[in-house]
């Protein structure tokens, strides 16, 4: 499932960080940083899943 997050951070940031932890303040911030800028929400996203990786 790991792999089909990641897919999602690229696509749509806030989904793959969703999937990952749920509506939490890293949830709330990846929109933010999505919003601000594409590239950071991915950043984001893929950082928060690969450090909730089981």
């Amino acid at each position: 499932m790991s792999i089909l997050r990641i897919i999602f951070a690229i696509i749509l940031p806030p989904l793959g960080v969703f999937l990952t932890i749920g509506i939490r303040p890293a949830f709330w911030l990846n929109i933010l940083l999505t919003i601000l800028g594409f590239i950071p929400g991915i950043i984001h996203a893929i950082w928060i899943i690969a450090k909730n990786d089981k």
